[in-house]
């Protein structure tokens, strides 16, 4: 049974943001969507090819977009993954100690887009109201 996911969302940042880039908010939050399963993959590679250095870039990436739609625990683990993947690279090391993380990564990037892609949907504010006869 796998446990549950701590999903933190800063939704004043989240709402600050949609409000900010006002149209260009969807393109953008798909442009998050896009590139971060793009770097999701790119770590796992990584890390499955025992590859410390190509781990930074795609982490770094994932933290900094995560960050500017308040996905804070997703930053948060993208930041770990990145730092550690920093100091592997000093000390020509693998990236083994990451797996756990990089294992709970995916999950944790899903869940967050889910619940904002939910958060954001228009029709969500709509939701007809049952057991009330038109007249």
């Amino acid at each position: 049974m796998s446990q549950p996911l701590d999903i933190q969302v800063d939704w004043t940042a989240f709402s600050d943001a949609r409000r900010e880039l006002g149209d260009g908010f969807v393109r953008l939050f798909g442009y998050f969507r896009e590139d971060g399963a793009k770097a999701v993959t790119a770590i796992e590679n990584a890390v499955r090819n025992g590859q410390a250095a190509p781990l930074v870039l795609p982490a770094h990436k994932l933290k900094n977009e995560a960050r500017e739609f308040g996905a804070l625990s997703l930053a948060a683990l993208a930041e770990h993954i990145e730092l550690s993947a920093r100091d592997c690279v000093e000390w020509h090391a693998g990236p083994a100690e990451l797996v756990e993380h990089v294992v709970s990564l995916r999950p944790m990037y899903e869940a967050t887009v889910q619940a904002m892609n939910e958060a954001s949907n228009p029709l969500r504010s709509r939701r007809p109201v049952f057991g009330t006869a038109r007249r």
